[in-house]
């Protein structure tokens, strides 16, 4: 199979006028944010624990620690890295506002600039708006929670990245470098650049940003890397995949128990240190198929960046000691991003991950009492949540091998099985665009 540029011309918009698309999308983002914003603010509720505690309580505890100049040192529930310190200042630059209000206010300001970047990169050549569309469904299916956390924050930074990141590798490095100062994953947006020029520029850069600040921070505020200690210390959250099997054991006489420890709900008692150790070692096996498919990875599209990093973070979610609501944000943004791409795979994991989105909301804070207790009502709901993001990972992971490492496409177009729109990335000789051995280029997607 030959390489194939898409050759259609990109989208015509007459002077003055916004396509109507556009403004549809955004009137469904302005319709869905203004009730998120409704609900974080009160006016209504839903059922269950009340998800803005952790701002006006535990946020604005730490910011008032913060804003003396140190780290929460005594506090075991600050695990974050120390960028994360910017996120809780952050509404400083409101403070005629309350502190909750501001919070809020600037979390919505970075999703509106998320769709903005999602709507502007889609309607270049070889993009669409999809991802915008996944953006604006996606976040209010997680409810209130989507606005009462930092993680949309994080998530606007490796929105950027992945989308600066097919042009201008640099630009990549130093976003995600950052992005692992504020919460760690966003590391993982390195795993798929090409091997080559692109991906010592991006490294290189990333570990000269998160180097620098991390120098910053440990010079200029006492305990920022006090998180290293309390992360590691945490157990078996209610919410993972390896809770399913104290849930199921609680039917079954078994004696622990469900206790709030190191700031989230988790299960304490016999042969929590063991599920929990399984756990991270399925995290260091993940780590090693990332690892093994990068060294087997032959042909790139201007997806596969965007397509790894979805990967790589939903191996790593189903497989962390903790799967709390808002690591959900995470997977939407990057499946936004990946179905951004006409040359991307992503289509079913992203949609898998929206309807385990929409099944959070209802397992926190809906029925979050039901899965507190074990009951069978909440014991299912969790399961069917966990499967359909294992399911997810499964088929991401899957699509991602075949498309970038398989010799062949998975169906002959000399039998007529693989239309234009579903052919997989080609090598290119080793001449193409002054690409060296083992740069291939990508087909028509």
């Amino acid at each position: 199979m030959t390489g194939v540029r898409d050759t259609r011309a990109p989208e015509t918009v007459r002077p003055g006028r916004i396509p109507g698309p556009v403004w549809l999308v955004a009137a469904a983002w302005a319709a869905t944010r203004a009730l998120l914003m409704l609900w974080v603010l009160k006016v209504f509720t839903v059922p269950g624990p009340d998800v803005t505690s952790d701002v006006s309580v535990i946020y604005h505890n730490w910011f008032e620690i913060l804003r003396t100049g140190t780290f929460p040192l005594d506090d075991v529930t600050w695990q974050y890295p120390p960028a994360a310190a910017l996120a809780i200042l952050s509404p400083t630059a409101l403070s005629f506002l309350d502190y909750p209000t501001a919070f809020f206010v600037l979390v919505c300001l970075c999703d509106a600039l998320v769709l903005g970047l999602l709507l502007y990169a889609g309607g270049r050549p070889g993009k669409r708006r999809a991802g915008a569309w996944v953006w604006v469904a996606g976040v209010p299916l997680l409810g209130p929670t989507a606005y009462a956390r930092y993680d949309l924050m994080v998530t606007a930074v490796a929105v950027m990245a992945l989308l600066a990141g097919a042009r201008h590798p640099r630009v990549l490095g130093a976003l995600a470098g950052f992005g692992a100062l504020l919460k760690v994953w966003p590391v993982l947006l390195l795993i798929g650049t090409a091997r080559g020029r692109d991906t010592r520029r991006a490294w290189a850069t990333a570990a000269g940003t998160a180097g620098a600040v991390t120098l910053v921070f440990v010079v200029a505020m006492p305990g920022a890397l006090a998180f290293l200690g309390f992360q590691r210390d945490r157990g078996t959250e209610v919410e993972s995949l390896g809770s399913l099997v104290f849930h199921v054991a609680r039917h079954f006489g078994w004696q622990g128990e469900v206790r709030l420890n190191y700031g989230s709900v988790e299960f304490l008692g016999p042969y929590v240190p063991l599920v929990s150790a399984v756990a991270q070692s399925l995290s260091v096996l993940a780590f090693g198929w990332l690892v093994w498919w990068r060294v087997r990875a032959r042909a790139w599209s201007p997806s596969t960046v965007s397509d790894a990093a979805f990967a790589a973070v939903l191996l790593f979610t189903v497989t962390s000691r903790v799967l709390s609501p808002q690591y959900l944000l995470w997977l939407v943004g990057l499946a936004a991003v990946c179905l951004t791409f006409r040359s991307s795979r992503m289509a079913l994991p992203a949609f898998l991950t929206l309807a385990a989105t929409a099944l959070t909301f209802w397992e926190f804070p809906v029925w979050f009492a039901h899965v507190v207790t074990s009951d069978w009502r909440g014991v299912l709901l969790l399961a069917v949540r966990n499967g359909l993001l294992v399911a997810a990972t499964l088929v991401a992971c899957r699509r991602l091998w075949v498309w970038t490492v398989l010799p062949t496409p998975p169906h002959s177009e000399d039998a007529g099985h693989a239309p234009d729109d579903t052919a997989r990335p080609a090598r290119a000789p080793a001449a193409v665009a002054g690409r060296g051995p083992g740069q291939p280029s990508w087909s028509r997607r």
